[in-house]
This record gives C-alpha cells, structure tokens and sequence, in this order.
C-alpha cells in the first residue's frame, strides 16, 4: 500500500465530513430563518480545513524524525488553530460586544470536526510507529 494512502483517506474524509456539515449547518440556519452565509462561515470551515490538512500531513511527514515530539506538534497545531480563531474571527464577532451561540457554532462546529479526525488519525499513525 502506498504511504501517502494515509494522508489520502484523511482528506477524503475531511472533505466528506466539513461537506456533511456544512450542508447540514446552512440548512438548518436558513430552516430556522437565520442568514446562511454568516458569521464568516465558509471562511470557518475553510480555514480549519486548511489547518487541519497542514497539520497532520505536517505530523505524518515528520512522524519517524521526530517521533518522541508528535504530541507536542500536535498541541502546538491546535495552538495555531486558536490563533487564527482570535486573530480573524473573535474581533467581528465580538464586536457587538457579545459573542452569539451562532458565531460560537459558526467556529466551533468544523473546529471540533477537524480536530476529531486529526485525533484519530494521529493516533492510528502513532500506533503503527511502535
């Protein structure tokens, strides 16, 4: 089996999964009667797709040279992940001077998508250093 096998099943489900949700997500704001395409949701699920695929291709290339450091690189992606979070996002949803359940949900909902399959992905890879 060819070693980028790994890194291809984890894009094709990331994509199939944020797809789902984001399908998911905008049916149900427009259902309930609230904007689509707000709270900067498409570059929500963008960019924490794009981290995501940085980071744990980012850990599989890496996996055997720094073996022993894997979870601090994995922490130090999530990290990065909340950087970005408070760097883009938090200042335009605070600026009202509260933060929404929808703003929080417009983040967190592909957050936490990408950060499960990540978790298991990384573990399933670090099973198979051992």
């Amino acid at each position: 089996m060819p070693k980028n096998n790994v890194i291809v099943r984890f894009l094709v489900l990331l994509v199939c999964s944020l797809g789902l949700a984001f399908f998911i997500h905008i049916t149900l704001l427009e259902n309930v009667g609230h904007p689509k395409y707000n709270n900067k949701i498409v570059l929500s699920y963008l960019i924490n797709a794009i981290l995501a695929t940085v980071i744990f291709v980012s850990l599989y290339i890496y996996r055997n040279k720094l073996q022993n450091y894997i979870g601090f690189l994995f922490m130090a992606g999530s990290f990065l992940k909340f950087i970005f979070f408070f760097i883009v996002f938090y200042p335009s949803y605070k600026l009202d001077g509260d933060m929404s359940r929808l703003e929080f949900a417009a983040f967190f909902i592909p957050y936490a998508i990408c950060l499960v399959l990540e978790t298991v992905f990384t573990a399933k890879m670090l099973q198979k250093l051992d």
